[in-house]
């Protein structure tokens, strides 16, 4: 498969910024909409992503604030995943400034100690350990039906790949986060750095019932390496449950790697608005005989994959915050 497009190419007919075709015709309001109205109707079952999985080595614990409720997660005395209320039942301590020894969960505030099994009126919750991510499972927030696990997309296999996690926050609402990821024709006009020649090939269409068919969006688009040098992918967009969109690469050099993004609801601000954390994973993979050395190197690479992701999310956020600012304020077009 990756045989079908160079690994690198040369733009020889490269244009100026504000030459390039412009996609708003294309990028319709009601395309968008209805994708993620679809993704909004698909079930999560009250699963909710925390962080990676990475944090969890040996007494690393992962706490975050999930629509308004502490959770905190981390391994307990035979190394299995547990998880509950970051909230200690004691006189309330915040648990995320807690530290895990030997597997267990000690309150810095008295010492009450949790080994993740029900206590002094401390439950655990449902939490899972993707090999990637880690989820917590919130009935009471999500309101859903709730799924034994959560609904973790294809990815390439672990022993082929790198993975690396970026974490960014924005004030909006996951749907904003959502909104932005199922709008691929914003790509080479608001990161000009990272994408060129992006062509949106294939749409759903702006549908207004439910699923009819295929939901993706299938994009053509070159990465930017150095002056006219690119890297030319095909891409398909997807959204599986109503937090996440994930990018996977079918054509082109890393066929089979994906880029995950979740949303996570956070809760207001002190000025009453909403956050989201954006918890995005890269999951690379290729059939080259270089990627090994590549993965050999992944602790020196995960902080540039990080980085290269946080330049974009500091875009796309933007764009998520302006949507939500719009919205709450009835001036959203359309």
């Amino acid at each position: 498969m990756n045989r079908r497009r160079p690994l690198l190419s040369l733009r020889r007919h490269a244009v100026p910024w504000e030459r390039q075709r412009p996609t708003w015709r294309e990028a319709r309001p009601g395309v968008i909409a209805g994708a993620l109205r679809r993704a909004q109707a698909r079930p999560s079952g009250n699963w909710f992503v925390v962080g990676a999985s990475r944090a969890l080595r040996g007494d690393g614990k992962l706490a975050r604030t999930v629509a308004g409720q502490e959770v905190v997660v981390w391994r307990g005395p035979d190394g299995r995943l547990v998880g509950g209320p970051g909230v200690c039942p004691h006189l309330g301590a915040p648990l995320r400034d807690s530290p895990v020894r030997c597997g267990t969960l000690v309150c810095h505030w008295h010492g009450l100690a949790l080994d993740g099994r029900p206590y002094a009126g401390w439950a655990p919750l449902p939490v899972h350990d993707d090999g990637v991510l880690v989820w917590a499972r919130l009935d009471e927030v999500g309101g859903e039906e709730p799924l034994d696990a959560p609904v973790v997309p294809r990815r390439p296999g672990p022993r082929g790949a790198l993975d690396t996690v970026y974490t960014g926050v924005g004030v909006c609402e996951p749907e904003d986060v959502v909104a932005n990821r199922l709008d691929p024709w914003h790509g080479a006009w608001f990161h000009p750095y990272s994408f060129v020649d992006l062509r949106v090939v294939d749409a759903p269409g702006d549908r207004a019932a439910a699923d009819d068919g295929p939901d993706a969006l299938t994009v053509d688009v070159s990465f930017k390496v150095a002056g006219r040098l690119v890297v030319p992918v095909r891409a398909v967009f997807t959204a599986p449950e109503p937090r996440t969109v994930v990018m996977h690469i079918t054509e082109g050099e890393g066929a089979g790697s994906v880029v995950e993004t979740h949303a996570t609801p956070l809760g207001a601000d002190e000025a009453g608005r909403p956050r989201t954390a954006v918890i995005e994973a890269v999951v690379a993979a290729s059939d080259r005989p270089g990627f090994a050395a590549a993965r050999r190197a992944a602790p020196l690479l995960r902080p540039v994959l990080r980085a290269a992701a946080g330049r974009l999310w500091r875009d796309d956020l933007a764009y998520a915050e302006r949507r939500w600012q719009l919205r709450s304020t009835g001036r959203f077009p359309g």
